[in-house]
């Protein structure tokens, strides 16, 4: 039954939709796939499923299993965040799940305006769709376009704010602390990253936040081209929390195989066999939190 599957889902049954003071999306590769949409636009504008069964009372892609869950767009459901103005906000990831963080979309309206983590949580964005000023507890602010971010310490004041609609990725733990390691707040961009070696795979790999022991968790970009897959089937301590940023493939999370596209959102306890393959014709881009620099006691 998996062979005759993966044959289907290979062969093209399953479709999918097809500054110093601040950052801009940089020119990438992944915009010559379609010149007329912006980059990450499938994530927030389309809800298609394979097979085009979207439109199918009651069916949806989304599983929720002990060890991993897939939340697809049409799952996601928005209400308003605690303390924000003018914002709607769909968490696809939280602690009632098996996680010890939370991942959430918000969708922040004109005139709107972010609420602050709770005590001792820290905090880390980013742009989707739009653009975002961010603001320190100094006032110094920073713009943030498509694929900039930033990462904001435990109990640090900020602001985050838009004239006109936009939508960021936010991602908040609770830190664990080592002693004399502090993190810093930071804002960037993607495209700023060096890529970073990838000993054994072929994927191309971007880390956004200090690898440093002062930062609890990083976020990764990792790039595929059509037909790359990981070499290494993972199992390890570390959570993830993933949201496909472009393209599609298929992913193995313990016995299970899923059809994946841009928007699709992927939590993975510890331990759980994972593994991914990029399939389509376009290049697969996806955004992974993994939990980093502490001790699993």
């Amino acid at each position: 039954m998996l062979t005759i599957f993966l044959l289907i889902l290979i062969s093209g049954v399953f479709t999918y939709s097809s500054a110093e003071q601040g950052f801009c999306s940089a020119p990438s590769s992944l915009n010559t796939v379609s010149e007329s949409k912006p980059l990450y636009s499938k994530v927030y504008d389309s809800i298609q499923s394979p097979l085009d069964l979207q439109n199918l009372p009651g069916f949806t892609r989304s599983v929720y299993k002990r060890d991993h869950a897939l939340i697809s767009p049409e799952s996601h459901v928005y209400g308003p965040l605690p303390d924000w103005i003018n914002t709607l906000g769909a968490y696809v990831i939280s602690p009632e799940i098996g996680s010890h963080f939370v991942m959430y979309l918000a969708k922040l309206k004109e005139n709107s305006r972010s609420g602050l983590p709770l005590r001792d949580v820290e905090r880390f964005i980013f742009v989707l769709h739009g653009a975002v000023a961010v603001t320190g507890a100094h006032g110094v602010s920073h713009v943030l376009k498509v694929d900039s971010y930033a990462y904001f310490p435990p109990n640090f004041e900020h602001s985050i704010e838009s004239d006109a609609p936009a939508i960021i990725v936010v991602f908040e733990r609770r830190y664990a602390q080592l002693p004399n390691h502090i993190p810093e707040p930071l804002v960037n961009s993607t495209d700023k990253q060096p890529l970073l070696e990838t000993p054994g795979e072929v994927f191309e790999l971007r880390k956004l936040l200090p690898s440093s022991l002062a930062y609890d968790f990083n976020i990764h970009i990792m790039d595929f081209q059509p037909g790359e897959f990981l070499n290494v089937k993972e199992v390890h301590y570390n959570q993830h929390g993933l949201l496909l940023l472009e393209g599609e493939g298929i992913y193995r999370l313990g016995d299970s195989w899923y059809p994946v596209q841009a928007g699709d959102v992927i939590w993975m306890a510890p331990f759980v066999p994972q593994w991914y393959a990029a399939l389509g014709k376009t290049p697969t881009r996806y955004l992974l939190y993994k939990d980093v620099n502490r001790s699993p006691l």
